[in-house]
């Protein structure tokens, strides 16, 4: 009887192992109370779809999500573009859905606020992160290529963790100009917020944030899940303000990277 015992007792762990965790990073654009809200019931629809056990988890800032990131803490992420090149680079990460629009950053103002703010070397500029790359690198490179603001006056702006953190440091008068993306923008919950602000620049398009997966991915397993990501449900989809996600290419990213060496960001 003890020998049967044993026998049960290993084959339990042994089935059990075979369906460890898959953890899904989420790039801390918003707070992690809202992200709960969006990414948990698309990690339980994936765990479904799949019979995997996909797991939820985001940090606390962005700088925290990139030191997981490119020490490969993540099977697979939802990232910023900037962070999948230097991902890649780094983990060998490797893009395979996005959704089927670009990405744009914007600046955004508080209502009334004179354009020429932009120039002005006392104004203070609020930004979620260093390495966000909508929201502040895109608007950075507008901001002194079009705008002609200097390097000095940026070098001097504020980092506040998330995107909504900028809407609203702005719209309290914390800072004169910040930076975000449409997306956020259009999705912020505090309709005073969002009525005491303009968006008074947009940038250019470039690919979308990815979801992009360790090379040490099984590939049966990675294909599931690119397969349910493809065929996600339209109210899911709805809350990340996405119409349809697609299947891509790692080339994509290549105005990326290009970017990247030309802002002399791009590690070596």
């Amino acid at each position: 009887m003890k020998y049967i015992y044993t026998i049960l007792t290993f084959f339990t762990i042994a089935t059990t192992s075979l369906h460890a965790d898959i953890i899904m990073g989420i790039v801390p654009q918003q707070s992690p109370l809202k992200l709960l809200k969006v990414w948990k019931p698309i990690s339980t629809y994936l765990s479904e779809q799949t019979g995997e056990k996909i797991i939820f988890k985001t940090e606390k800032s962005i700088n925290k999500f990139e030191e997981v990131l490119y020490n490969g803490g993540y099977d697979f992420a939802y990232m910023n573009p900037y962070h999948y090149v230097v991902a890649n680079k780094k983990q060998n990460y490797i893009a395979h859905v996005r959704a089927n629009k670009n990405i744009r950053g914007i600046l955004v103002m508080k209502t009334g606020s004179s354009l020429e703010k932009l120039k002005d070397k006392n104004s203070r500029y609020l930004f979620p992160a260093p390495n966000a790359f909508a929201a502040t690198l895109l608007t950075k490179y507008d901001l002194v290529q079009k705008f002609g603001v200097s390097i000095e006056v940026l070098n001097n702006a504020l980092y506040v963790n998330s995107h909504d953190s900028v809407y609203k440091g702005i719209s309290r008068g914390i800072g004169n100009i910040g930076g975000g993306i449409e997306r956020t923008y259009k999705n912020m919950n505090d309709k005073n917020v969002k009525k005491s602000l303009n968006i008074v620049h947009t940038t250019k398009a470039y690919p979308s944030h990815p979801f992009a997966f360790k090379p040490s991915m099984k590939k049966e397993v990675r294909k599931k899940i690119v397969d349910a990501l493809l065929k996600m449900p339209e109210p899911l989809l709805k809350a990340l303000s996405v119409k349809k996600l697609k299947k891509i290419n790692h080339t994509e990213y290549d105005s990326v990277k290009s970017l990247a060496i030309k802002l002399q960001i791009m590690p070596k």
